[in-house]
């Protein structure tokens, strides 16, 4: 996998994009010879020319992007994949000629335009099939070795067995039913036999007790053979964007990069929140007028809800909001998680949380300080004592100002119980260790895909 902008990504994810971009220039650069034959070489001189296949090749990835098919976990579905590539390229041709309509010098010609689509079409299935068949092919698997029989370890295999992504390919693992090794010389002769017979690449180190079992010399001769060993903590973070908590030790944290929490970052971070809140509330402005008048004719009560939440190193501050529930809500519960098909969320409500409009408000707490533009989610302060007592590293969540969106936002949603409030803090670690701006961008790239088709909404 490569880090990119602080994000792990697989290295055939990147292969598919690659092949992608060169399939949508390459299209609309044959389009170009088959209309103008020798003088096409003057057009590929023309800059204009360039810039506009890039243009191109920049929507197309947007609308792929938004499509989710750089999920590379629905390769498994390749009926539904193609589906949404014709899609994809009916939306494309809708948007670019929209765009040459109201920019008529964005233009390539009617006809390079209508035969780059067609050839585009084509190359791009005929890329995704054989992306399928050549790089997830056996042949090209890394062979793994689990070390563990734990949950921890559970979950790792669990991973290689489902993400054809990763491309690894399970050997064998500790806790596999049958196999059983649960000692140190056990252990150890399992892999001395994998170093004789070079069944392995890779070996991830999941063991629960290290310091009685882990068989440290046979490691140690697997390393120095060529067969990579890997903390298994670490590849779990790599390949679901979370950090496991169960396991962790204090060590992990400490002595990990990671966590890069300097004023400097602080700086640009609030320097982005600001410019992205400023842009965000002069684009809804027109909007609170109509979705003012919408709430005074669903409801009685207020029109802008405020609830204390707990902010940077666990400070409350009021978070406001535009009112989604019934005025008396709370009147008789006290503070209760929000759940699927809640009765207190009123019909206009709904829609507003479903577009996330009713966080429009909350542009002014970021404007304040009170919050960033990307983070985790503000929790209300009763909610944190509850779970603060009973998930480890809970507090950590606080080392930086909540968001209105956030890693976890995007990739788990909404939590209404312990449980998947501790899902949550996992994704939550992870972002705080990776933090930069630039991971901040890509979180708000993602959250407008959330919004568009209204994920993590309760």
């Amino acid at each position: 996998m490569i880090r990119i902008f602080n994000q792990y990504i697989p290295s055939r994810a990147l292969i598919l994009l690659a092949g992608e971009v060169a399939i949508i220039s390459g299209s609309f650069a044959l389009a170009i010879v088959m209309q103008f034959g020798e003088g096409s070489s003057v057009m590929f001189h023309d800059s204009h020319t360039l810039w506009k296949i890039a243009l191109i090749a920049l929507l197309a990835f947007a609308c792929s992007h938004f499509m989710e098919l750089y999920d590379l976990q629905q390769l498994n579905r390749p009926n539904e994949m193609y589906t949404r590539v014709f899609v994809l390229v009916g939306a494309l041709s809708l948007l670019l000629a929209a765009l040459t309509y109201f920019f008529p010098g964005l233009i390539l010609g009617r006809r390079v335009f209508l035969a780059g689509l067609c050839i585009m079409s084509l190359t791009w299935v005929l890329w995704r099939w054989t992306y399928i068949h050549v790089f997830f092919h056996p042949a090209l698997l890394e062979r793994v070795y689990v070390l563990g029989d734990g949950e921890h370890a559970r979950r790792i295999v669990e991973a290689i067995r489902t993400r054809a992504e990763l491309g690894m390919e399970l050997v064998g693992w500790t806790g596999e039913e049958g196999e059983g090794p649960s000692n140190s010389e056990s252990i150890a002769h399992t892999l001395r036999d994998l170093e004789n017979l070079g069944a392995v690449k890779r070996v991830i180190v999941a063991m629960t007790n290290r310091r009685s079992v882990m068989p440290v010399n046979e490691l140690l001769d697997l390393r120095l053979s060529g067969v990579r060993v890997e903390d298994g903590t670490t590849l779990l973070e790599k390949i679901s964007g979370k950090i496991e908590i169960d396991e962790l030790r204090p060590s992990w944290l400490i002595f990990r990069d990671g966590f890069r929490l300097a004023p400097r970052y602080w700086f640009w971070r609030r320097i982005v929140s600001t410019l992205l809140a400023s842009t965000l509330s002069i684009i809804t402005l027109p909007l609170i007028p109509i979705i003012v008048i919408l709430i005074k004719l669903s409801s009685s009560g207020p029109v802008l809800y405020k609830q204390r939440r707990a902010g940077f190193r666990g400070q409350t501050f009021y978070c406001y909001k535009f009112r989604t529930m019934r005025a008396d809500a709370e009147a008789d519960s006290g503070p209760t998680w929000a759940t699927d098909d809640d009765p207190r969320i009123t019909k206009v409500g709904k829609i507003l949380r479903r577009m996330r409009l009713d966080e429009i408000p909350q542009l002014w707490n970021i404007l304040r300080g009170d919050m960033a533009f990307v983070g985790p989610r503000p929790e209300r302060p009763e909610f944190v004592a509850q779970l603060s007592a009973v998930i480890p590293y809970y507090g950590l969540r606080h080392l930086t100002r909540p968001g209105l969106t956030g890693w976890a936002q995007i990739n788990y949603g909404y939590g209404s119980s312990v449980e998947e409030a501790k899902e949550k803090l996992r994704y939550d670690l992870y972002y705080l260790r990776n933090v930069s701006v630039m991971l901040d961008l890509v979180i708000v790239f993602y959250t407008m895909r959330a919004v568009l088709i209204g994920r993590g909404v309760r």
